[in-house]
């Protein structure tokens, strides 16, 4: 097979693979043809259940995900594959609502798109996540670990433990760590962390996909979520990892 070669940031770079789930065939099709054009790899799946079976067969750095499903929902798979991965999960829905945004960013997906959706837009946020999940720069580099109490973070493996215990965050909760972790004691507003993680400027509920996020990581991290002790809120002005 031959192996496809893009130029990323002036690095040369195999062509990551995509998955493609959504039981409409059409709207597969045209994913597959734009992202090919790209030059990405890319494999289709029809249900939540093919996804996980495709999945377990191949190497996949990013996953587009339709919500309404047969066999096994889109949220459902998101649950599934958060139990033994990380990488990037960006749905596509139909289902407009706040509510519903918010379930899927609080239950593990790192982006939410809107059908009907332009394919530009889709690429986009396609390579702003792929961007951040395998190659972080410019902020992130320096100590290759930081250790703050209970927690240690390794920036080279992009993985954190709590009392020498690992623990599974999701692609978008491990940037967000990545960045507050970096940098102890410093306040970081909602907008700034919507536009360092999400690598956009906030949209116009961004704020609110922060805060889900932050909750997320402190039910993950913290002994008491209620009253934490590492990952606070400064009420008025954002969040900040506490320096020790």
């Amino acid at each position: 097979m031959i192996k496809v070669l893009r130029i990323k940031d002036g690095l040369a770079m195999e062509n990551e693979r995509i998955l493609v789930v959504d039981d409409d065939r059409d709207i597969v099709t045209t994913l597959k043809i734009q992202l090919e054009k790209e030059g990405f790899s890319v494999l289709c799946a029809y249900d939540g259940e093919e996804a996980l079976d495709v999945l377990t067969r191949n190497k996949v750095h990013l996953i587009l995900l339709d919500i309404m499903m047969p066999r096994l929902d889109g949220f459902s798979a998101i649950m599934k594959i958060r139990e033994k991965q990380n990488i990037p999960i960006i749905v596509m829905s139909a289902k407009s609502e706040d509510s519903d945004k918010i379930l899927g960013l609080s239950i593990g997906a790192d982006d939410y798109i809107t059908k009907p959706f332009n394919s530009k837009e889709v690429i986009a946020r396609v390579r702003s996540q792929l961007r951040r999940y395998m190659k972080l720069g410019g902020i992130y580099a320096g100590n290759d670990e930081v250790k703050i109490g209970r927690l240690c973070y390794n920036f080279t493996e992009h993985t954190l433990t709590a009392d020498d215990e690992p623990v599974k965050l999701t692609s978008t909760e491990t940037k967000i760590i990545e960045l507050l972790m970096r940098h102890p004691g410093r306040i970081f507003s909602a907008e700034e962390i919507y536009t360092l993680v999400w690598n956009e400027p906030m949209t116009f509920n961004g704020e609110n996909t922060v805060m889900v996020h932050i909750r997320r990581i402190r039910e993950k991290i913290e002994i008491n979520p209620g009253e934490p002790e590492y990952l606070k809120v400064v009420w008025g002005i954002g969040y900040k990892f506490e320096k020790r």
